[in-house]
């Protein structure tokens, strides 16, 4: 009983090794040929953008140099330039118009198609019209005056708060607590107004500080004004 017991295991043993092996002396195993998988690549559509496609106007008191991808504008209060990256280019139309298009079909194009067709209509119009932005003080004491070319602020400081006008840039002050930052360059009276308001920006319980003339406060209720 022993012997057949034995024998028959090993019969056992290298019938599965046979089978799961594969071994030629036993079973041929066939070839069964793996169908490759594919993996579909989806075509992203990259449309036209709805602020790019509209040409701009030039005046006829603006001079346009167009230069590849460099585009100079020249008007009666200033002049701009710009250098376009190669995601969209320039194009000068036999009406006057300026377009900006798309030079690749990508999504970073598209985006880049709505942002430089805007800034180059700033440009447009900066040098024509000129841009400009208000600001105002709330606080007791809170003032402003212009001493020379620099802006000196009073916003409740030991010390006064004292900036240099940059080169472009026209500043007024009315009535001691309304500026007024006006010039043709529309990236830089932001970046200045920013700056200026960046100093003391409007806390949300009373309003004290330099906002926007536009801008909405949200005000926020004391602890004297909560019910007990």
């Amino acid at each position: 009983m022993t012997v057949a017991s034995s024998i028959s295991s090993s019969f056992q043993t290298s019938t599965l090794r046979s089978v799961f092996l594969g071994e030629s002396s036993r079973i041929s195993t066939p070839n069964v040929p793996v169908a490759r998988i594919g993996f579909l690549r989806k075509t992203i559509e990259c449309k036209e953008s709805r602020i790019g496609k509209h040409p701009i106007e030039v005046p006829s008191n603006v001079t346009v140099t167009l230069e590849g991808q460099y585009l100079k504008v020249k008007g009666p209060l200033g002049e701009l330039s710009r250098t376009y990256p190669r995601e969209v280019k320039i194009d000068r139309e036999d009406n006057g118009y300026i377009r900006v298009r798309k030079a690749l079909d990508t999504r970073r194009a598209n985006q880049m198609h709505g942002l430089f067709r805007t800034l180059t209509d700033n440009m447009v119009v900066g040098v024509s019209k000129g841009f400009e932005k208000r600001l105002q003080l709330v606080g007791v004491g809170y003032r402003a005056v212009i001493e020379g070319k620099d802006l000196v602020l009073s916003l409740g400081f030991s010390h006064p708060v004292r900036m240099a006008i940059p080169d472009g840039l026209n500043i007024k002050v009315e009535e001691n607590t309304r500026i007024i930052v006006s010039g043709h360059d529309k990236c830089s009276i932001g970046e200045f107004a920013a700056s200026v308001r960046k100093w003391r920006p409007p806390e949300p319980y009373k309003g004290k500080g330099v906002r926007y003339a536009n801008e909405v406060i949200r005000l926020k209720e004391g602890k004297a004004g909560k019910k007990k």
